[in-house]
């Protein structure tokens, strides 16, 4: 049985097993710069040396160290992908032709059923549910997500599968049921199961519900099993149709470098036409989730590419990208580096830790990270964690590095480790009081407002209390600096939603004001009065 702790060889090699009977044939032909790429020839990146058309706009372009994150536009698609897309767009074809010859070919490719490119994994996941509820028929279909009178009303999500993801099969107005155990799992399924959804990782082989587990129980029962593997290598046989579940969902703008608005769902023939049914054209709940004709040309062609793609050869340049940044920080006293190699299917690449003593250095991993992302060439890092608290550091990600950017890496680096930025200027004592009961007005960039309150004790510097929103009250915690008030909360929902809010102002007698971060949701501002 196929599993996470497969080595990295003999996964990329089960992924390329179509590699020497397929070939890309009419889609696309020749010597391509992927796979001189993959066979360790330095290639100019994308777009580089042409005329840079996001700065025009005043938008920076990144060098990217931190992996394939939606938020920084995901991968940068193959060559043979772009080409795939620029051929698509010059020609009419009918997108129900197209989606089912599509669907042939990725069956062909990945061993499968059927196949079908959706709008992003999202889309998938969303249309996967979609074709469980209603299974193709119009007269249920164009009723989601109004269920009422439905058999199918409930997916059934393990404990450890819970996640901010899910919103993609519930908002087809299913009821969650999440379950933990086996025996929960036989209790729970009924003849209002519409499916079982599963996040991939190592939670669920560590678990008591692991995929193969789920599957013997939900299959004699008729209920479909939907595998969420969004940042996970495409797996040829695939792991977890081959685990027993029904359906799988990938990310097309990932590890496949398809496009970053693209996306794979693979598996039982009946259930992939019928989720083809709940998307667009056609209308209904799915009909926002539109794939044209050249995203499902373009991700096709990525993964042709995929089975085509020396793996191990771009697996050994990435180490070897990592080597080079270790050897040149390295010199550098008290630093340390450290290369750490995957341990299961999604995200996987090798990643660098480095390391230094902060006192001894000047400098934080934090600052090292704002001040390269702020700096040009712009880099985008992530910090790196250590158990020694008098160490800070950096971590570097490969996986979408393009030739050439490892030296820019290192060199920055040294430049930033050996003359390192002033230190923030330390807090001040606090010249204010913030306790009490705050009543505030958010304004939101969207132009809309929210009443919150928050209710306050400081002792010294330190600020404790709650933070009470549209619906829900949660712990606050924050600090003083000169008049500076800083006020921070988390919410955290079963679903794996979380909102943070960063209140920082400054405040003036009774009456305080300043801006408001809310990470993803971006950043509002805010007044409050004391009492009110």
């Amino acid at each position: 049985m196929p599993s996470n702790a497969l080595s990295r060889r003999a996964i990329l090699q089960r992924s390329a097993v179509a590699g020497g009977v397929l070939s890309l044939g009419p889609l696309l032909g020749g010597a391509t710069e992927a796979l001189a790429q993959s066979a360790g020839e330095t290639a100019t990146a994308a777009g580089r040396g042409k005329k840079d058309i996001y700065r025009r706009i005043g938008v920076r372009p990144l060098i990217n160290g931190r992996g394939t994150y939606t938020i920084l536009s995901g991968s940068l698609m193959l060559p043979e992908v772009r080409e795939a897309i620029d051929a698509a767009a010059r020609q009419y074809v009918h997108l129900d032709e197209l989606a089912d010859a599509v669907g042939k070919r990725l069956a062909k490719i990945t061993k499968t059923e059927h196949g079908l490119v959706a709008s992003g994994c999202h889309a998938a996941l969303t249309h996967a549910a979609s074709a469980c509820v209603s299974g193709g028929n119009p007269d249920l279909h164009v009723r989601l997500p109004d269920l009422t009178g439905f058999q199918k009303t409930e997916v059934i999500i393990p404990a450890h599968s819970r996640n901010v993801y899910e919103a993609a099969v519930s908002l087809v107005g299913l009821k969650v049921v999440e379950v933990t155990t086996p025996d929960e799992l036989k209790q729970a399924i009924g003849p209002q199961t519409a499916l079982i959804y599963i996040m991939a990782g190592p939670r669920v082989d560590e678990s008591e519900l692991p995929t193969d587990v789920i599957a013997s129980i939900a299959g004699p029962k008729d209920v479909p099993v939907l595998v969420d593997a969004a940042a996970e290598i495409l797996t040829i046989p695939n792991v977890h149709l081959e685990r027993g579940a029904d359906l799988v969902a990938y990310s097309g703008g990932k590890a496949i470098r398809g496009p970053q608005s693209a996306g794979l769902l693979l598996g039982r023939e009946d259930l992939v036409r019928a989720a083809w049914v709940s998307s667009a054209p056609h209308h209904g709940v799915g009909r926002g989730y539109k794939v044209g004709k050249e995203e499902a040309m373009g991700m096709l062609a990525a993964v042709e590419m995929w089975v085509q793609r020396d793996h191990d050869a771009e697996f050994a340049r990435w180490e070897s990208w990592l080597k080079t940044i270790a050897r040149r920080v390295s010199a550098i006293g008290s630093v340390k580096t450290q290369v750490t190699q995957p341990d299961s299917l999604s995200n996987r690449t090798p990643s660098l830790s480095i390391t230094w003593n902060e006192k001894k250095l000047g400098v934080s991993g934090e600052t090292v990270m704002d001040t390269l992302y702020d700096a040009e060439p712009r880099i985008a890092l992530n910090t790196a964690g250590s158990d020694d608290p008098e160490r800070t550091g950096v971590s570097i990600t490969p996986y979408m590095l393009q030739p050439g950017e490892e030296k820019v890496i290192a060199d920055a680096l040294v430049r930033i480790l050996t003359d390192p930025p002033a230190p923030p200027a330390p807090p001040r004592p606090p010249s204010v009081d913030a306790t009490g009961e705050w009543t505030l007005d958010i304004e939101y960039l969207a132009g809309s407002s929210s009443a919150h309150r928050l209710e306050l004790t400081q002792d010294g510097a330190e600020i404790t209390g709650t933070h009470t929103g549209e619906y829900v009250s949660r712990k606050a915690t924050g600090s003083v600096s000169g008049k500076t008030v800083t006020v921070r909360s988390t919410l955290s929902e079963s679903s794996g939603d979380s909102l943070d809010f960063t209140f920082t102002g400054t405040l003036k007698g009774d009456s305080m004001s300043g801006e408001l971060n809310m990470g993803e949701y971006l950043k509002a501002t805010w007044k409050a009065e004391r009492g009110g």
